[in-house]
Parts: C-alpha cells; sequence; structure tokens
C-alpha cells in the first residue's frame, strides 16, 4: 500500500491514496492553519471506526443477517503529553435490522476486535485501550 501527502501551503495537505481518493488536512488556526481539512489524528480515529464497520457488516451480511443499517461511534482520549497519542478509544456500534441476532451482532464486533480489524488491533498492539459495545435497533 502506498501513498502520496502533498504540501499546500502553511499546516494544509492533500493527501492521496493508492487507490486515487484525496482528503485535505489542515490544522487549526492556532496551529498555523485554516481549518479547511481534517486533522491528522481525527483521520486515525475515522480509519479505525471504518475498518472496523467494514468487518462488522461483512461478517453479519456473511451470516446473512438482516442488517439495513450500521452507525459506528467513537470517542478518545489523547495524552496530555507530547506526543498526544490515542489512550483509549471506545466503539460503540448501532446495527439496525428486522429480527437480528444478537448472538450474531455480538459475534461480529467480536471477531472485528479481536482477529480482523488491522487498524484498532494494531493500535491496541501500541498500548492504546479500546473497548467496544453494541446496541441493536428493531426496523420496522
Amino acid at each position: 500500500m502506498k501513498a502520496t501527502i502533498k504540501w499546500v501551503d502553511d499546516v494544509m495537505f492533500v493527501a492521496e491514496s493508492e487507490s486515487g481518493h484525496a482528503v485535505v488536512i489542515d490544522g487549526p488556526p492556532d496551529a498555523g492553519g485554516r481549518n479547511m481539512g481534517i486533522r491528522p489524528m481525527e483521520l486515525v480515529l475515522l480509519g479505525v471506526g471504518g475498518c472496523t464497520s467494514f468487518d462488522v457488516i461483512s461478517i453479519l451480511k456473511k451470516a446473512r443477517q438482516p442488517v439495513t443499517d450500521c452507525t459506528t461511534e467513537l470517542s478518545a482520549e489523547r495524552s496530555d503529553e507530547t506526543p498526544s497519542v490515542f489512550t483509549k478509544i471506545h466503539i460503540h456500534f448501532v446495527v439496525t435490522g428486522s429480527g437480528l441476532k444478537e448472538s450474531q451482532v455480538k459475534r461480529a464486533v467480536e471477531l472485528s476486535a479481536e482477529k480482523y480489524c488491522s487498524a484498532s488491533i494494531m493500535l491496541g498492539r501500541g498500548g492504546v485501550e479500546i473497548t467496544h459495545d453494541y446496541e441493536i435497533v428493531e426496523s420496522a
């Protein structure tokens, strides 16, 4: 996997993935930015959320669960010291469907956390405390 980060000006960059997708990265005004893009650590958190969400949906679909929606809410704490690394991340899944089996949702979350989500497993091995929970919403 490869990526390119191109400096635009001040603390603004355009990051482009190997697949050709781009995102603007920028800082807040007090760090010399113009608040025109996402912060680098926000991007890391979004990567974790995207990775684990991908897993959970894939596992539920393979289990033929009637999932109609999944929202993943993440909250993170960072160290007060430099470098201001993540110390804790909590991942909350809101899974919606008609007749979803709780055991299958639980299994999907656990498999992602313990076996499949490269991003969260990598951070967890690096000392970040990562917790997960879920709720199931019955759709009409």
